[in-house]
């Protein structure tokens, strides 16, 4: 492990967590990249959880989940991934919100047939309970998620990026598909007020997979 590239006041247990997500990680990205890049992509995921974090419990699994994920889309920029599924990726301002319930009703009506990133401008440390409590309303469990920041590398990745509200800070790449969805921000709104931007969203993503040539299903009772 290259300790010059390792995060500062780590307990024992945090540093054999974080030892442990990258001999993961390392097995896993195996031929594609190599030990030095994948443990700068793990910590730089972790310092940026850190420096945001109420409870440090989870952060060397955040990081490593964050930093997987980060890895994944370089090695499609860089033409090293053989998975062609399109990509879209939801920002909005805390990724705490909107993003997230599209994500959420993504994956739902998606299935594996494509992938889904969510991310933030300013993102807080958790999930809206608000949002949650509206997924959960029609069967779309988000609670596995979290807020995460987006990266350059996760942008490139994506097929399609659809912002919401995060305005100039949403990055801009030549070439990739854009759109705006103008959307209520549910920060602050109690469920009843959620709902109907969770219903929106909904009726957003069924009508973006159908631009991408993707059978609309879902697994759950939502509707």
């Amino acid at each position: 492990m290259n300790d010059n590239a390792t995060p500062r006041g780590l307990s024992i247990e945090q540093q054999a967590a974080l030892n442990t997500a990258a001999a993961r990680l390392v097995t896993d990205f195996e031929g594609t990249f190599n030990q030095e890049t994948i443990e700068r992509f793990l910590y730089s995921s972790y310092d940026d959880f850190a420096g945001r974090a109420t409870i440090h419990t989870w952060l060397p699994l955040l990081a490593e989940r964050f930093a997987r994920q980060r890895l994944q889309a370089l090695a499609k920029v860089e033409g090293k991934s053989d998975d062609t599924r399109p990509t879209v990726l939801f920002l909005c301002v805390h990724n705490a919100g909107r993003s997230q319930m599209a994500m959420g009703w993504f994956k739902e009506m998606a299935g594996d047939r494509a992938v889904a990133w969510s991310g933030g401008s300013e993102p807080t440390s958790q999930i809206n309970p608000a949002a949650i409590e509206a997924m959960a309303e029609v069967g779309i469990d988000i609670t596995q998620e979290y807020p995460k920041p987006w990266t350059d590398e996760i942008v490139q990745a994506a097929d399609a990026v659809i912002t919401m509200g995060c305005g100039d800070a949403c990055p801009i790449f030549p070439g990739k598909r854009y759109e705006d969805w103008i959307l209520e921000d549910p920060q602050g709104l109690d469920v009843a007020s959620v709902r109907p931007i969770r219903d929106d969203i909904k009726n957003r993503v069924a009508e973006l997979l159908t631009s991408l040539g993707i059978p609309v299903e879902m697994a759950t009772s939502a509707d």
